[in-house]
């Protein structure tokens, strides 16, 4: 009898577990087969970087459905919501087999449906694919339930529910519900709105809040006292939450900084929270500066206006205001200005004249010509169409003038400034660099405000130029496409741009600021296009960069703006207004920058003839070391009326230092009017001006050698004699061509060891040659 007992157990224990090893293959098939999509279109979120929400998108299917974390579902809300609809929802594996049994026998006796069973988890299936309430529908239900159970954790179904309970209309999910009727985000509510919260979802059509709030505090309420006899909560918080008022009412979803929520919702279209890298009291402090401002400029009929804040140490964008108005459909207020391209007048001018500095062609105090100049045709005018003859670089940077910046840009090249600016991101001058001239520096190319802070902030990075972020760092690694960590200056060189931009004596100071308080210590720089379309202002101290435009983005110019008197107060009241008095001190000057007495005259190391000298910075290794050669010897009779040239000068031939002027400047001082020494006219006796030969080289000797210091080359002068009908000499190092200059233009070069041919030729097809040896010491 024992042994049939045993086999029958035997028996029914294989076929068990055939039956659950039968059930359990039958459902991974169909899981396989037919997969619970949980793929919800959430509605996308832009974050601050210190967790208030910033802007709100309805979801592709226009609803308000918007994600809820998991630190959000706080113990007080996940209490309420399981005593009210699931008590054991972290016990069953899906469904609640008890539940269901007791309400299918109801059901049965009563012959109608009067009670349901379904858990959290059967809520959230019907959420995700609504089906007519049918017992194939509960069991298709009851399949998902269990898969559901499978793939995901308790706290992600319950976060999955939270986030697809309906409110009515088009809102659902507690969090749209607690953003758009209590204005603030779940985890900030009370009890009393978080019990609100939950009753609503069972009655969304017959409970609406802002319309009905009066029936729903009584529904509240009851069940507020249930959760006092369930001991849910203690009889402090109950009671509280009994008599607190509801205020409920249908509020705008969050539509702050729009041109940055739409920029970061199409760098990210299916992540439902992007945390940007702004600040919201940042944000909306320059909204609001920025309306304000543009709001008075109105009656000069300059409608626009556009802000980029970045924090220089992250390089995370503090404020992003693309307009002074997002609403304002006539202006155009919907065009993202911190992306749209202008030009850039002379905002590009620092850049020139660090990479100048890093080439050794300046110093702060080289003299540099303001004059009328004409390069190849090409003849630029300053913004005052005034001169002011030789000025020192950092004076010509200072007061933006144009003529000198030209002249530099002429000698560095343009092909590297354009390099230059294709390092630090300049996308659109990258396109258009076949056909950019000399204007470049001037305004004649397309760049973007984010660019030109970007540009700005490696000035403040000591010429570090890094991408710039849009979200938070600590979320994401993004890299955007203006590339990657370039170096696009020294530190020696950015220093010295930074000190001059520092300067507050200087014709872009707006007025009635020369002597105010609300004056913040930045380096800033300004700039105005042609014809008056667009007004730059650009500053940075050590916490941050403010890049600020101003104009209409219909291109349409106005006879009032300017860098100076239109952008730069707007500058100064971001900067005020942000980080007034900033404790965080200045630049410190780089290890590899020094000083040294130089002639105040050239900017060049002091001669013989220089008799005052005065301190300059210069970069050591880099900044060219040449002599002084601001006044020249000049052999004459003793009455000073005749100069001698070597050929035919007279053994009582009386030596006389006379200014060394270079054509343009001479031109310039006549001109004007300037009063100077003058060479005496030539000897009309000479025949050597008058014969067959070439020029004649004066400045370094046939034959000769010359010592040089390898690491810190002194450059040599190239200087000739010509006749009086020569206009023009060509110069020639080991035969390759070296520069144009006039015959009594003094020209320098770096000579490098070895063998060294100098060849000059004049515009009549004569020329002449010398030979010399360079040597390293």
């Amino acid at each position: 009898m024992s042994n049939w007992r045993e086999l029958v157990k035997r028996l029914w224990r294989k076929r068990l577990t055939k039956a659950v090893l039968t059930t359990f293959s039958l459902f991974l098939l169909l899981d396989l087969l037919f997969p619970l999509n949980t793929r919800v279109p959430y509605s996308t979120l832009i974050i601050s970087r210190d967790g208030q929400i910033l802007h709100a998108f309805l979801s592709r299917d226009d609803k308000w459905r918007m994600y809820a974390e998991l630190p959000e579902i706080t113990p007080t809300l996940r209490n309420a919501i399981l005593f009210k609809e699931d008590k054991y929802f972290y016990y069953h594996p899906g469904f609640n087999p008890v539940a269901m049994l007791r309400a299918a026998g109801r059901n049965l006796l009563t012959g109608r449906r009067t009670s349901g069973a379904s858990t959290i988890t059967m809520q959230t299936v019907r959420l995700l694919e609504p089906r007519k309430r049918t017992y194939l529908s509960k069991a298709i239900e009851l399949f998902r339930a269990i898969q559901l159970e499978w793939h995901y954790s308790k706290d992600e179904i319950l976060q999955l529910y939270l986030n697809l309970i309906p409110y009515g209309g088009n809102i659902e999910g507690l969090k749209s519900a607690s953003l758009l009727y209590f204005g603030k985000p779940p985890q900030l509510l009370s009890l009393a709105e978080l019990t609100t919260l939950t009753i609503i979802p069972n009655r969304p059509s017959s409970l609406r809040l802002g319309h009905s709030n009066a029936r729903i505090v009584q529904e509240r309420n009851r069940w507020l006292t249930r959760f006092r006899t369930a001991g849910l909560y203690n009889d402090a918080t109950i009671a509280d939450a009994l008599t607190e008022p509801l205020t409920a009412y249908r509020r705008e979803a969050p539509q702050q900084a729009p041109h940055l929520a739409r920029r970061l919702r199409t760098d990210h279209p299916d992540t439902p929270i992007v945390r940007a890298s702004v600040r919201a009291d940042a944000q909306a402090t320059a909204e609001r500066i920025v309306q304000n401002y543009a709001n008075r400029l109105r009656g000069l009929a300059i409608h626009n206006a556009a802000v980029l804040i970045v924090d220089n140490a992250t390089r995370e964008i503090v404020a992003y205001v693309g307009s002074a108005d997002f609403r304002n459909a006539f202006d155009g207020g919907q065009v993202d200005g911190v992306r749209a391209v202008r030009s850039p007048g002379s905002a590009l001018k620092p850049l020139l004249y660090g990479l100048a500095f890093d080439a050794g062609i300046i110093t702060p105090k080289t003299k540099l010509a303001d004059v009328p100049t004409n390069f190849s045709g090409y003849e630029p005018d300053n913004y005052d169409r005034r001169f002011n003859g030789p000025v020192t670089a950092e004076f010509a940077l200072a007061n933006s003038l144009n003529i000198p910046a030209v002249a530099l840009l002429n000698e560095l090249g343009t092909s590297s400034f354009v390099s230059a600016l294709g390092k630090a991101g300049f996308v659109s001058v990258k396109k258009q660099a076949k056909d950019l001239g000399l204007s470049l520096v001037l305004g004649g190319c397309g760049v973007t405000l984010e660019e030109m802070t970007r540009l700005y902030v490696g000035l403040a990075n000591g010429g570090q130029v890094k991408p710039i972020h849009l979200t938070a760092s600590s979320a994401t690694k993004e890299v955007p496409a203006s590339g990657a960590e370039e170096t696009v200056l020294s530190p020696e060189a950015t220093y010295l741009v930074t000190q001059t931009l520092v300067q507050i004596t200087r014709p872009d100071l707006p007025n009635n600021f020369d002597n105010s308080y609300h004056l913040p210590r930045i380096a800033w720089k300004t700039g105005t296009s042609y014809g008056r379309r667009d007004a730059w202002s650009i500053g940075y101290n050590r916490r941050y960069t403010v890049g600020v435009w101003v104009g209409n983005f219909s291109g349409v110019g106005v006879a009032e703006l300017s860098g100076a008197n239109t952008a730069t107060p707007l500058l100064f009241q971001l900067f005020n207004a942000l980080d007034y008095n900033s404790p965080s001190g200045w630049f410190r000057p780089p290890t590899n920058l020094s000083h040294r007495l130089i002639c105040p005259e050239t900017g060049d190391v002091p001669g013989d003839s220089c008799h005052h000298p005065v301190t300059d910075a210069f970069i050591m290794g880099v900044s060219r070391y040449r002599p002084c050669q601001h006044r020249k010897a000049i052999w004459t009779n003793a009455a000073g009326t005749i100069s001698y040239c070597a050929h035919c000068r007279p053994a009582d031939a009386v030596r006389r230092l006379y200014p060394n002027l270079a054509p343009n400047v001479l031109a310039f001082y006549q001109t004007q009017r300037i009063p100077f020494r003058t060479v005496p006219p030539h000897n009309p006796a000479c025949e050597r001006v008058y014969g067959d030969a070439g020029p004649l080289i004066t400045s370094l000797n046939d034959r000769s050698e010359y010592y040089i210091n390898p690491r810190q080359p002194a450059e040599l002068e190239l200087g000739c004699q010509a006749g009086s009908d020569v206009k023009t000499v060509f110069w020639y190092l080991n035969d390759k061509f070296y520069r144009r200059a006039t015959p009594t233009e003094a020209v320098f070069f770096k000579p490098r060891p070895g063998p060294l041919k100098i060849s000059c030729a004049d515009d009549r097809g004569r020329h002449s040659d010398l030979h010399v040896l360079v040597k390293a010491e």
